[in-house]
């Protein structure tokens, strides 16, 4: 049977980036539900904190293996890791990223290259890692966190936006090529999320809590989405903005 159908409980879940607001809002959901979970990132004391209180919330040990998603040799020992703490893997949800200094990257190379880095290369090496895997076990969900700042270059962060749309795009590729080996690709388009990375945002009516967008998370993996944009509603401010025509789109300060 195919792992990703939403009929087959218990899921086998890595999550990368499991510090992150919404990856923990994501994951105590999952826990309270009774899959099974494995937490990586870079801060092992903050993983321990969090596997301890998702342990309590399931009746599973929550194990967890701290790691630099920058270090592509590190991917593979991560997944023999969580398949031999879950004893499966089944599911993959991309949780991590950083927000760059827009102003700082249009000065410095150096800094414009580590931060596509860290949210666009990284994850197309996990996730072609994980996506070979699940292709040879012929099913499983793989469910990575963009964002809608990679739907259209904006001034305002188009280094963020080029990274994620990077992603977006090899997603799509992915899941043509996968959908016909039982391997269901989600990409999951959030918009503004009041979280400790857009802290010193100012906040507005289309801000959304982490848990929010988590239950839209699950919904969208139980249902077999493609793309979801959460809240539903960025689907179309994205619809419009994407057709402004770029002679006029360029004089715009986004």
């Amino acid at each position: 049977m195919n792992p990703s159908s939403p009929e087959i409980a218990g899921r086998h879940v890595l999550i990368a980036g499991a510090t992150s607001a919404i990856a923990q809002a994501t994951a105590r959901r999952l826990a309270e539900q009774g899959h099974s979970l494995f937490l990586a990132g870079r801060d092992a004391t903050r993983l321990a904190d969090i596997a301890n209180d998702l342990s309590v919330r399931s009746d599973k040990q929550v194990q967890y293996r701290a790691i630099d998603f920058n270090d592509s040799a590190e991917h593979a020992p991560l997944m023999a890791a969580a398949r031999a703490a879950m004893g499966a893997l089944d599911t993959l949800l991309v949780a991590y990223g950083t927000l760059p200094d827009q102003k700082a990257c249009e000065t410095s190379v150096e800094l414009t290259l580590r931060e596509f880095h860290t949210n666009a290369v990284s994850v197309i090496a996990l996730v072609t890692a994980v996506a070979d895997d699940f292709e040879k076990q012929a099913g499983g969900t793989i469910a990575v966190i963009t964002s809608v700042a990679g739907d259209r270059g904006r001034q305002s962060n188009y280094v963020y936006g080029a990274a994620k749309g990077a992603v977006s795009i090899f997603l799509e590729g992915l899941r043509n090529r996968l959908h016909s080996k039982g391997v269901h690709v989600l990409t999951i388009k959030p918009g503004f999320v009041d979280t400790p990375m857009t802290a010193a945002f100012k906040k507005g009516l289309l801000w959304v809590s982490p848990d929010a967008v988590a239950a839209g998370i699950i919904r969208a993996i139980d249902k077999n989405r493609d793309v979801t944009y959460l809240p539903w509603f960025w689907r179309y401010i994205m619809l419009v903005i994407r057709h402004i025509p770029e002679a006029v789109f360029k004089r715009m300060s986004l």
